[in-house]
């Protein structure tokens, strides 16, 4: 099961974004018209061709979408994949991916905990992580080391999923705002105590409200560098593969 999951992201990562055709205003306007009569509760974004002729995909809360025809009458919810040479590749995470790469372009490196490469940096790899989450702490004690050594920077964004009004959050938040933040991660990784203390200025909630924009509900979330998503753990070996770091190259 996990070699076919790491041959589709693969595939996600090197294949580009070829559904990008001009969508006439005339179309657009009929199909955002169409929805936000029926729906308007909903925040609706671009609409985009989709590889189905007359089907056109509509983005909806972020980096969410369905598909609607081109009068906005019907809509399909679910994933469209591309069949590829012994693979599905999902069509939507190739628009998402770059939405995610963004957005991440917008928090500055100082609101984030840097676990930096050793000697030179040949990759950065982007994690929203909670402290009460055992992959968690198995992707920082088991794989950050060996990604650190291979060159690969950790970026860590904090994503608390008991929400904002919790213990998680007054840990990953102490964390934080520790003087030495790496140490204090690593100890609460390590199921070690560190001291409470919650500064007002701390990133922690809009780290939180970024990973729910771009779609992340669980952790460890691991974006690459190009915004493709991994949820779960991986074990270092299989990521260097995915990055393409695994045989000695620069990247």
């Amino acid at each position: 099961m996990i070699k076919k999951i790491l041959g589709m992201t693969i595939a996600l990562i090197l294949l580009p974004a070829a559904f990008a055709d001009e969508v006439s205003e005339d179309v657009r306007k009929t199909i955002l018209d169409k929805l936000q009569e029926t729906r308007s509760d909903l925040e609706y974004g671009a609409v985009e061709a989709s590889p189905i002729d007359g089907l056109y995909r509509v983005r909806i809360n972020g980096t969410q979408f369905f598909y609607a025809n081109r009068t906005g009458d019907y809509i399909i919810t679910g994933d469209m994949y591309q069949t590829r040479p012994g693979m599905f590749v999902p069509v939507k995470d190739l628009a998402a991916a770059k939405l995610r790469k963004e957005m991440l372009g917008t928090v500055a490196t100082k609101d984030m905990i840097v676990f930096p490469a050793v000697d030179t940096r040949r990759y950065v790899l982007h994690v929203f992580t909670d402290v009460d989450c055992g992959y968690c702490r198995k992707l920082h004690v088991e794989a950050v080391p060996e990604l650190n050594m291979a060159g690969v920077e950790v970026r860590y964004l904090a994503f608390p999923r008991a929400g904002l009004d919790s213990g998680s959050y007054r840990k990953v938040a102490s964390a934080w705002c520790a003087k030495d933040k790496l140490a204090a991660l690593t100890a609460l990784k390590n199921r070690e105590p560190i001291k409470e203390n919650v500064c007002v200025d701390n990133p922690v909630a809009s780290h939180y409200e970024l990973g729910q924009k771009i779609g992340i509900s669980g952790t460890p979330a691991l974006i690459l560098e190009d915004g493709a998503l991994l949820p779960g753990y991986s074990p270092a070996s299989e990521l260097l593969t995915i990055m393409g770091l695994d045989d000695g190259s620069d990247g």
